[in-house]
């Protein structure tokens, strides 16, 4: 997985992301899935767009492109590809960006739970999540086991929660119950960077070390 983040609250968030995963079969067969996409957030959260393109063993297996816009009574999905769809969703909904800075909010207040409807665009542009966030107690020394490119004096001056989300697709038909889509864990420190990730779909997990860390220089962003 590799994510470049950039941007601010004036000029809005973009957010370029790949993750290349091989998953084999145990008999000697593998597929190769290689998802790139490209968000853009207003700054203010009143917009979204997205583009994501997904190959299956060097095969174009999706093509996703759309947008989302926040009224005054709801917020309005515009998908293009792969199909057309035009959806409204609560008002409430938060785009991913948003989603962090509500739980970074939470962290700093001490809350503990945060429950949110978030819209992505991801897979087809077509769905919505239901989330529950649970925030950790705020630790500030460097983990024992710490990947090398954490070590850098960035990390090591800010706070960091364990936190945990869980990911409920809305309206998915189920019988009894509703079990989280997939869950994702990490530590989330106060500058926004991620470390020990570990993603849950319930048939398979997958964990992740921070290998490389670049940061840049923050923009002089005044409101």
């Amino acid at each position: 997985m590799v994510y470049q983040f950039t941007g601010d609250s004036c000029a809005g968030y973009a957010l370029n992301f790949r993750q290349v995963t091989e998953i084999g079969n145990g008999e000697g067969q593998t597929n190769v899935s290689d998802l790139r996409s490209e968000t853009w957030e207003d700054g203010a959260a009143k917009s979204f767009k997205f583009q994501a393109k997904n190959y299956l063993n060097d095969e174009l297996d999706r093509d996703t492109d759309g947008r989302a816009d926040r009224a005054s009574d709801a917020v309005k999905v515009r998908v293009s590809k792969p199909t057309s769809v035009t959806k409204d969703y609560d008002v409430k909904t938060l785009f991913p960006t948003e989603h962090l800075l509500k739980i970074l909010d939470a962290a700093r207040t001490e809350k503990t739970l945060l429950e949110a409807a978030v819209y992505d665009g991801s897979e087809a542009g077509d769905k919505i999540y239901d989330t529950l966030s649970v925030v950790g107690k705020a630790e500030t020394a460097p983990p024992a086991e710490m990947e090398a490119a954490a070590k850098r004096p960035e990390l090591e001056k800010q706070r960091f929660w364990p936190v945990s989300i869980s990911y409920f697709e809305r309206g998915k038909k189920t019988d009894g119950e509703q079990t989280p889509d997939y869950q994702m864990s990490f530590d989330l420190y106060e500058n926004g960077v991620s470390r020990s990730l570990k993603i849950d779909y319930g048939e398979f997990v997958i964990s992740g070390d921070l290998v490389e860390l670049d940061l840049m220089t923050p923009s002089a962003c005044k409101k």
